[in-house]
């Protein structure tokens, strides 16, 4: 009978063992989950931030695409580099996304 009663009890001490175990790892991966939300809700907040700069860069003046017009221009006038048109291309393409981002906010 204490054979059978001592065989229960390590199984119970094992049980509990194990318990504490996942207890301890559900509050690190908790913990984890926790600190990535900050990071995120912190990169979220800078993402906002630069989008609203940008986009009263964008809305309150025409600065922007007035330069990449006369870069571009003069790139034309020029014969520049094929890089160079490729940058140029690639900036009216990030204007017109980050008009189209904030359009749609």
């Amino acid at each position: 009978m204490l054979a059978i009663i001592s065989k229960y009890q390590e199984e119970l001490n094992l049980s509990m063992a194990h318990e504490h175990k996942v207890a301890d790892e559900y509050a690190r991966v908790y913990a984890e989950k926790e600190a990535r939300g900050r990071v995120i809700d912190s990169l979220h907040q800078e993402a906002t931030m630069w989008m609203d700069r940008f986009a009263l860069t964008l809305n309150g003046s025409q600065e922007l695409p007035r330069l990449l017009a006369k870069a571009k221009a003069m790139a034309n006038t020029y014969s520049a580099l094929e890089e160079i048109h490729g940058l140029l291309s690639y900036c009216q393409h990030m204007i017109d996304l980050m008009a189209h981002i904030i359009r749609n906010r």
